[in-house]
């Protein structure tokens, strides 16, 4: 089936984007991915949104050769996400140990029946059975409501307490000691039961106070992820792939600018940060050569510093080129889950994370993003997230730090809390 294809003028960006969220959420698979008018030369769009679901994929065994199938039938726009749980599928011998709560599958893409492509000028509309002109009468026409949330308060409570978080970072630090790692990422849940919010509502918050580059609002049916992602998992543009790892994360300060360059150039200079950093940089390496031609992968840019609304990040790029007849699943087979939420070396640490972490994953740090109708790609990461099942009420976030032989157990918790800012700033407002 041939999509209908039309683009119109806007000449109001920032309204049309609310509505075009608005009116997306009337449908029960959508995924709205949201740049936040970042300048990258690795950005194509402003904003890429999917929604209604023609095909599904959401498999319950045999992920991977059901995926090569599945990506083989479908010439056409894919979204969806991968679940931090579909390690097990690619390496079985690993479990999750603890109940989700949030329920999202371990892996699931939908063909999206309208695709919206949002630049500053203009919204180009794909669509498989209604006219692109209908389509764009409806988003214009859209008269939404700023809503909060319905409860008047939310109990939000960790999974782990201080004191049991600070002694499994020493535990951690005895195994980085003995040798089965060099470095881990823990993390922590932070929870509401009898939650009762408008996602749509939070997740506007959460961008206004955090806006980030792969950020997204993603809903399947009751499930939502409410995301402010400045990470990018991976993406392919031709036979070039692309990934921009995280690590090195250092506080701001808005009111002092000179005192807040210094906090940049500290994070710049720390060695703790950058050995965080060139740990992951060479696992990514380690990851591309198997799937990428010989000598081609390269490191692009180390410790870069990137800054954002509350913290300043230390992000390095690696590309390389692929294989001929290399497809999204042998890329995430080799390349997932991503060492930034992960650690070295990578089956050791899950194997860690499983035993001493208190919660499980479900969607966050998995990735959440989009394979073009040429097989081309791009996901996020997906942290500083807020996670919502509105049918059991159940309200999630987590937060991690890369554990070395160096870290500081309350510098690790501290940075966690950081990290959690901009949520909890919106949850408790």
């Amino acid at each position: 089936m041939q999509r209908k294809k039309q683009s119109f003028a806007i000449n109001n960006f920032q309204e049309t984007k609310k509505q075009l969220l608005y009116w997306a959420n009337q449908y029960g698979s959508c995924s709205f991915l949201d740049n936040h008018q970042y300048k990258s030369p690795y950005h194509q769009a402003e904003c890429l949104v999917g929604v209604g679901a023609i095909k599904t994929f959401h498999p319950t065994q045999h992920h991977q050769s059901a995926l090569h199938t599945f990506l083989d039938e479908t010439n056409d726009w894919l979204f969806g996400h991968i679940s931090y749980d579909y390690k097990n599928v690619l390496t079985p011998s690993l479990v999750s140990n603890w109940e989700d709560n949030i329920g999202f599958a371990s892996i699931y893409f939908f063909q999206p029946e309208v695709v919206l492509i949002l630049s500053e000028d203009k919204l180009e509309i794909q669509s498989l059975i209604s006219a692109p002109e209908t389509i764009f009468q409806s988003i214009q026409a859209v008269n939404y409501k700023e809503e909060g949330l319905t409860n008047a308060s939310l109990s939000i409570n960790p999974k782990m307490e201080k004191g049991e978080y600070l002694a499994s970072i020493e535990k951690l630090k005895h195994h980085i000691l003995r040798g089965d790692c060099y470095e881990i990422n823990f993390c922590q849940e932070f929870s509401a039961t009898d939650a009762v919010i408008n996602p749509l509502s939070i997740y506007h918050q959460l961008t206004a106070v955090s806006p980030n580059p792969f950020s997204c609002y993603y809903k399947v049916d009751d499930k939502h992820l409410l995301c402010a992602s400045p990470e990018r998992y991976i993406k392919k543009v031709g036979n070039k792939l692309i990934s921009q790892p995280i690590k090195g994360t250092a506080k701001r300060n808005t009111d002092d600018l000179l005192q807040d360059e210094v906090l940049k150039e500290e994070l710049k200079n720390s060695s703790k940060d950058r050995a965080e950093n060139v740990m992951v940089v060479d696992l990514v390496r380690n990851d591309f050569s198997k799937i990428c031609k010989e000598a081609s992968v390269e490191v692009t840019e180390l410790f870069g510093i990137y800054t954002f609304p509350q913290i300043h990040q230390m992000i390095s790029t690696i590309e390389g080129e692929l294989k001929e007849e290399t497809d999204f699943a042998a890329i995430l087979e080799a390349t997932f889950p991503m060492g930034s939420m992960t650690g070295a070396p990578k089956r050791s640490v899950m194997q860690l994370i499983d035993l001493y972490e208190k919660s499980n994953r479900g969607l966050y740090s998995g990735a959440v993003g989009y394979i073009s109708p040429d097989k081309d790609f791009d996901f996020n990461v997906v942290i500083r997230s807020i996670l919502y099942n509105a049918t059991n009420k159940y309200l999630s976030y987590q937060v991690g730090s890369g554990i070395t032989h160096y870290s500081d157990p309350i510098a690790e918790y501290e940075e966690c809390l950081l990290k959690a800012a901009s949520i909890r700033q919106v949850l408790n407002s």
